[in-house]
């Protein structure tokens, strides 16, 4: 029963930029945006820049190392940037894929496209295509438990993106999928709930391994028949619908689909902080002193982010009462309420002892069409303050206008680039399909940073 796979690739060998809608090319760009800077701040974190320093300790290649100014290898600068990319909880992401496919698709096809000197409208393309395949496999399968989404189906996501701008046929985008399908990870998700920091790298693994599969099809090296099925119908996936890989294929672009994060946490939280937050504006502010205990009733996802002592930040951000902590004494959720100072600061620490979280199974069973919270602030005084929510700030139902994520933007490429090179940067991607070379954008991205312009 291979023929939807056929179907896809023969979509995905002649489908052009023309025939993308609309709406899912105009998402693209703030998709790019985004994602350029989630990359940029990211690779700012003493983890990413201590690898990247023992990854190229020359810098040498053709294949840009956003946010640093240097330049590698393709496959090592799609792992680097992919991996920067996770870091900071704030790349987009596919709620019906339970995953983020453009922080996969995008670094490889970038990295691959500066080497070619591919256009923007080529990259643009090839990254949406990524996009719709990886995000696709998501929500045709339904992951064990047990795994973590990052790394999985990003990989073929990321190898159909540098097949497509290779030129592929449909045959050899069908060999690169199955050869693709065989080369994910073994993910855990206990890393995320722990504080394993090596889940940030399970992306950057992707966009890698993306570039390799196509290395090898090239090379001669083959897949099975259809690889799809076997890994996600029969290793890792209690569940897999195929139908799923052509239902409105051309016509529903999961692009046009996706969530955007405000929030600087795992996206499990963020009902939980909109709902504080509609606590906070209704009273016009809160003092942490004034709280006496919150609790937050929430669904089995969420519910298991219950670390009130978490290790680090990848820790602190998978942390409901963290998060909690965190953003009320901070008045904020962004960057600066996840940091390692925050994450040791015995205050946050302290007050974050005072949040319980619990399932509700009615919220459980709204699943997946909404991620719902309950929070219930008690103050000294016995007063008690309720808010709750069915979907995320910035999912489909619920959208950031463009003005908040134009302040994201700001926000997250002004800890990296002058505002001259972040506002180029921006305007590159709002209008990919007008360079010529890629590498038009990728300049920008390698001019000098705040931190050598002594900033």
């Amino acid at each position: 029963m291979t023929g939807y796979l056929d179907t896809v690739c023969d979509f995905i060998a002649n489908t052009t930029l023309a025939d993308i809608a609309p709406a899912a090319v105009d998402r693209g760009h703030r998709v790019f945006a985004d994602t350029m800077a989630a990359i940029g701040a990211g690779a700012r974190e003493p983890e990413v820049q201590a690898l990247k320093a023992k990854l190229v300790p020359v810098a040498g290649g053709e294949s840009s190392i956003i946010g640093t100014g240097l330049r590698t290898e393709p496959a090592k600068a799609a792992f680097l940037n992919g991996t920067a990319g996770t870091f900071l909880e704030l790349d987009e992401g596919n709620q019906y894929s339970r995953g983020h496919p453009g922080i996969h698709a995008i670094p490889a096809a970038l990295a691959f496209g500066e080497v070619h000197g591919k256009s923007g409208a080529e990259v643009m393309t090839a990254a949406i295509l990524g996009y719709e395949i990886g995000a696709r496999i998501g929500i045709s399968a339904k992951i064990l438990p047990t795994m973590h989404p990052h790394g999985t189906w990003g990989t073929v996501g990321a190898a159909v993106a540098v097949a497509k701008l290779a030129g592929a046929d449909a045959a050899k985008i069908r060999e690169t999928i199955n050869v693709a399908s065989s080369l994910g990870l073994a993910t855990s998700r206990q890393t995320m709930l722990q504080g394993g920091t090596v889940r940030n790298s399970f992306a950057g693994f992707s966009g890698q391994m993306g570039i390799l599969a196509w290395q090898m099809v090239e090379s001669g090296f083959t897949g099975e028949a259809d690889g799809l099925s076997t890994v996600w119908g029969t290793v890792i996936s209690t569940e897999w619908k195929p139908e799923e890989m052509t239902r409105e294929l051309g016509s529903r672009w999961e692009i046009a689909r996706n969530y955007f994060k405000r929030h600087a946490c795992c996206r499990y939280n963020h009902g939980t902080l909109d709902a504080l937050a509609m606590i906070v504006d209704k009273r016009g502010g809160l003092s942490p002193d004034e709280v006496q205990k919150v609790r937050v009733e929430t669904y089995s996802l969420a519910a298991q982010l219950s670390d009130t002592s978490p290790k680090n930040t990848l820790a602190g951000k998978f942390s409901v009462p963290f998060a909690v902590a965190s953003t009320l004494i901070n008045g904020s959720s962004g960057v600066e309420s996840f940091t390692w100072d925050k994450v040791l600061d015995e205050t946050i620490q302290a007050f974050a002892d005072k949040v319980e979280v619990a399932e509700d199974p009615a919220l459980t069973a709204l699943m997946p069409d909404f991620r719902p919270a309950r929070v219930i602030v008690t103050l000294t005084d016995g007063t008690v303050l309720e808010a709750e929510t069915k979907t995320n700030r910035g999912d489909t139902e619920d959208p950031y206008d463009d003005v908040e994520l134009d302040r994201k933007y700001a926000e997250l490429t002004g800890l990296v680039w002058p505002d001259a090179v972040a506002r180029g940067i921006y305007e590159d991607c709002f209008r990919l399909e007008e360079l010529d070379d890629i590498n038009a954008l990728t300049r920008r991205l390698n001019a000098v940073s705040l931190a050598e312009a002594g900033e």
